[in-house]
């Protein structure tokens, strides 16, 4: 078991803002990388690790702005899953759902963050089977011991001897020291940047070393609840992608936020469409609520076209939201959205920026980073109701996949058509295809078909859910 304290701040005020005890669908996938190997048992991991919360959890959480109901601290403690998963040793391709986990909306959202770590072990399998001659580059140095016993346990699961694996731990420290100091000299105080890399650590121990390194230089203010309690530093965090899924649109999800906690709230952007329906539903509810101290906070997209669009806005509006920045943000682009802000006229105190990867996985010493294939955790079904994230980005692979996937793999090797068709509970696999997710037999595809994959396809159930997803969402 884990503590209850182990995920993300706005995992706890999306379950307050939301429904923890309706039965939701997550799915797992990874958006690119190519052929990859599954190294483990999903469904004996991911019990492991189902959380454990005490009345000191509880008590630090209403401390710090996180005061959760009976409907969280009943979802926590049923730990009530279904989770449906490819076997152990599957071969797998980019956007394929690796597995599910449906239950309780708080519990199964609760998971995230450690669930997007196993992507480093994912990645390890994959290199060490597919690409052995880049192996010991790539797992040379770690960060901590426990890294290091994952990348052993991984070898070992799939029958590859280690290379020597040596671990800096005080280097990595430094290295992410660094990092905030550089980012503190270019925004002129530490105090607007926040730490966001929680599930882009490898493990619980990587994510505490790397917070270290961030206290050390002055960051303050961290997405990791545990890290926060642990080292003495405030968590934060209001809003996913997820609960503006739940609700069906930018200002019923955005006004759920806001009336039903009493703290601030930040306004995520980006899941339907940043300019046609986040920024607008946002900017008026904030100029509703003057001087509640909202924020707008931008995701994927051109972050400058809907920067410019939200500062005229605002300054139409007569409001001044703080605009935060996150989504792969590094030195080079604070620099640009620095100079953006003075542009713009907006003061320093309302323009805060989050960082995770370039904080916590770049600085680690391997390139077997959760950016590196795009590991992703995915609101599909939120009660009866199939809901998909579209992010302003049709074709670009950010989309997510609605429902209860499933996935059907090509039953003959060399065969014609799609390696793989993601498909929904239930359905039947199509001709010459077979269901590889929940197969007890697995039947993983033989590593040969591994680098002639031909593009994902969706079944006929999937495509008639994500139409009438797009059509709930924009008509």
């Amino acid at each position: 078991m884990t503590s209850m304290l182990a995920t993300d701040g706005y995992k706890f005020s999306m379950a307050e803002a939301g429904w923890p005890l309706r039965r939701e669908t997550f799915y797992y996938s990874h958006r690119k990388g190519g052929a990859q190997l599954l190294p483990f048992d999903v469904g004996a991991e991911l019990k492991r690790i189902l959380p454990v919360g005490t009345p000191a959890d509880y008590a630090w959480l209403q401390a710090n702005e996180y005061e959760m109901g009976g409907g969280f601290k009943a979802a926590i403690t049923q730990h009530e899953v279904v989770i449906r998963a490819l076997p152990k040793l599957s071969v797998f391709y980019d956007r394929e759902p690796l597995f599910s986990v449906t239950g309780s909306s708080a519990l199964v959202s609760w998971l995230e963050p450690l669930l997007l770590q196993w992507s480093f072990r994912i990645q390890v399998a994959t290199l060490a089977r597919f690409s052995p001659d880049t192996l010991a580059e790539a797992v040379k140095v770690v960060t901590c011991e426990r890294q290091r016993e994952l990348v052993l346990q991984t070898l070992d699961a799939v029958g590859v001897k280690a290379p020597p694996v040596a671990v800096d731990s005080e280097g990595y420290v430094q290295r992410v020291s660094a990092r905030v100091e550089e980012l503190a000299q270019i925004v002129g105080d530490p105090k607007r940047l926040f730490e966001v890399g929680l599930r882009a650590a490898s493990c619980l121990e990587q994510h505490r070393l790397a917070l270290e390194g961030c206290k050390q230089a002055g960051l303050t203010r961290t997405s990791s609840v545990l890290g926060a309690r642990e080292l003495s530093m405030v968590p934060v965090g209001t809003m996913g992608h997820e609960h503006v899924q739940r609700y069906g649109s930018d200002d019923a999800a955005f006004r759920a936020m806001s009336e039903r906690r009493p703290q601030r709230s930040s306004y995520l952007l980006d899941t339907f469409d940043t300019i046609g329906s986040g920024l607008p539903a946002a900017l008026a509810l904030i100029a509703e609520r003057r001087g509640a101290g909202d924020s707008i906070r931008y995701d994927s997209g051109d972050k400058e076209v809907q920067y410019a669009f939200a500062c005229q806005r605002a300054r139409e509006l007569g409001i001044t939201p703080v605009q935060i920045l996150e989504d792969g943000f590094d030195a080079k682009q604070t620099r640009r959205f620095e100079e953006l802000r003075l542009k713009e006229g907006v003061a320093p105190t309302h323009q805060v920026y989050g960082y995770g990867g370039y904080l916590v996985a770049s600085t680690s010493g391997t390139p077997l980073t959760r950016d590196r294939v795009a590991a992703v955790y995915k609101l599909s079904q939120t009660g009866a109701r199939a809901t998909m994230k579209f992010a302003n980005e049709a074709g670009s692979g950010k989309q997510s996949v609605p429902g209860r996937p499933v996935l059907f793999r090509r039953d003959q090797p060399g065969g014609t058509g799609p390696v793989g068709i993601v498909g929904q509970e239930g359905e039947q696999p199509p001709s010459g295809y077979f269901l590889l997710t929940g197969n007890a037999e697995g039947r993983p595809a033989p590593l040969a078909e591994a680098a002639r994959a031909s593009g994902l396809a969706f079944s006929e159930a999937t495509t008639a859910l994500m139409a009438a997803c797009r059509k709930a969402a924009f008509g």
